[in-house]
């Protein structure tokens, strides 16, 4: 490398933005994967330097989503305490079939299992505003304006359901908006969108400023999508809000993806949000495959 092009690959790296940048403050983590306690969750971000937590279940217990005012705003205390900031809410609202759906089916299920669930899901169904609501005000508590959302269990032909989500979700959307929170769906290939192409398709009949994505890079592999580069050029890049690094793309399996080049495309297409880290290594090693997780993360990041 000449003087000149060092100069100007120098010159490059400091013009940029420093809200693109990919730093160790723009790191996350899911808490329920990176400790088997609340206060394993806080220390294991403090070993990191990490500002940054998203919340799914508390670890052992409920969705912090739908936990009761009392438990939230202790559990808020808790982490302003320790200088932890939440970046994300995993819910699971609306992951499960709908209504006049019928899910493709993994494994058979008896008359007695599925009379079952289908009681389950229509109540869930039903209580889908209600829940966004105990959500809302949960993230409000929890000083969060991004808010996971789903698309309903996969059917044999997902794309003639699009209308109907659409339907849904700008129900939610209106009264999320109010709230000032925004709706990110997330690519699951257990749902309706699994993959990069498909919420791209879905987005578009969905304006909204409140509807946003939820990336996750692996999910879309099940359903046979390449994650880099393909199913990230695909999305609308200003509307992702968040990412999440699955722990089997960052080690060595076989599932393992280039996230430096990813970080590095992210930032130069100007990308100002966090990106959290879901191990989804499970058993005994998870706790270990987190901190070999994170450190690979800020390994990375520190070439950036």
């Amino acid at each position: 490398m000449t003087r000149r092009e060092l100069l100007v690959g120098t010159l490059g790296a400091a013009s940029l933005p420093a809200k693109t940048k990919i730093d160790r403050l723009r790191i996350s983590a899911i808490s329920d994967e990176i400790g088997k306690t609340p206060q394993a969750s806080i220390d294991f971000a403090k070993q990191y330097d990490l500002q940054f937590l998203e919340l799914r279940n508390v670890p052992g217990g409920k969705e912090y989503s739908f936990i009761p005012e009392d438990q939230a705003k202790l559990a808020a205390a808790d982490f302003a305490r320790n200088g932890i900031r939440i970046s994300f809410m995993n819910s699971s609202l609306l992951k499960f079939g709908w209504p006049g759906t019928e899910p493709v089916r993994r494994r058979p299920e008896t008359d007695e299992a599925r009379a079952k669930r289908l009681l389950t899901e229509s109540a869930r169904f039903e209580r889908r505003m209600d829940d966004l609501r105990t959500a809302i005000r949960n993230c409000h508590i929890l000083g969060v304006d991004l808010l996971r959302v789903f698309t309903g269990s996969r059917v044999a032909e997902p794309e003639k359901l699009y209308p109907r989500i659409v339907d849904v979700l700008g129900e939610m959307a209106v009264v999320a908006g109010k709230e000032n929170i925004r709706l990110l769906i997330e690519n699951e290939g257990s749902c309706n969108i699994g993959t990069s192409a498909e919420l791209t398709a879905l987005l578009k009949l969905i304006p909204s400023k409140w509807i946003g994505i939820n990336w996750d890079s692996l999910n879309g592999l099940a359903l046979h999508e390449n994650p880099f580069p393909d199913g990230y050029q695909a999305l609308p890049k200003e509307r992702i809000y968040n990412v999440q690094i699955k722990g089997k793309t960052l080690l060595d399996y076989p599932e393992k993806l280039d996230w430096k080049g990813i970080f590095e495309t992210l930032q130069k297409d100007g990308y100002q949000g966090k990106l959290g880290l879901e191990t989804h290594i499970f058993g005994e090693r998870q706790i270990a495959a987190s901190h070999s997780s994170m450190q690979e993360i800020l390994r990375i990041v520190q070439e950036l």
